[in-house]
């Protein structure tokens, strides 16, 4: 059985499998994710690394990017919870959500929450986080997504999520194409 099996067949599942495997899921994920900023502010110091920027300058743009980081993951959390669902992906809504921030990027709770330690490494001023977790976090999220998450929701969705995949961007939104100047 692949992984992308095992998580459709929870998704697909009884509530109480798709229920344990969230509580797992998520805090699985936030064990992660602090282990990675504390593991990255230790590594800092091991290396004698300096601050990324001075203290100020941290909070200044750390707080805001940190901020907005936030509310998109927050505004994310309140869609899949008005669609019945959660953000582990062993539980997700069950229509394909393509409202709010999902008309502009396929990942946007991932998007918000790599902003948010981006914000946290300025606050923080680790080097490491900024540098060396994120972009590792950037290429892990990356290959899951593409390994295991698209094609499930491939599978669930069919050519709804192909189409939708294929129109909206998988982190970033793109930006507004400039027309070319008439020639006449």
């Amino acid at each position: 059985m692949s992984l992308v099996d095992f998580v459709h067949g929870v998704v697909t599942g009884s509530r109480g499998r798709r229920m344990a495997l969230t509580a797992v899921g998520f805090t699985l994920f936030s064990v992660i994710v602090i282990a990675l900023v504390l593991g990255a502010l230790w590594f800092d110091a091991w290396l004698g690394l300096g601050p990324l920027v001075p203290a100020s300058a941290g909070l200044i743009v750390g707080l805001p990017v940190f901020g907005l980081g936030v509310l998109l993951v927050s505004w994310c959390f309140l869609i899949f919870r008005s669609a019945r669902g959660t953000p582990v992906p062993f539980n997700p809504p069950r229509e394909l959500v393509v409202r709010g921030p999902y008309l502009l990027t396929r990942n946007p709770m991932l998007t918000g929450l790599l902003a948010s330690l981006v914000g946290a490494g300025f606050v923080l001023r680790s080097p490491t986080l900024v540098f060396g977790v994120v972009p590792i976090m950037v290429v892990g999220a990356y290959i899951e997504l593409k390994l295991v998450e698209e094609p499930e929701l491939r599978r669930r969705f069919g050519d709804q999520y192909v189409d939708y995949s294929r129109h909206v961007p998988m982190f970033a939104p793109r930006l507004p194409r400039r027309r070319a100047a008439s020639s006449d």
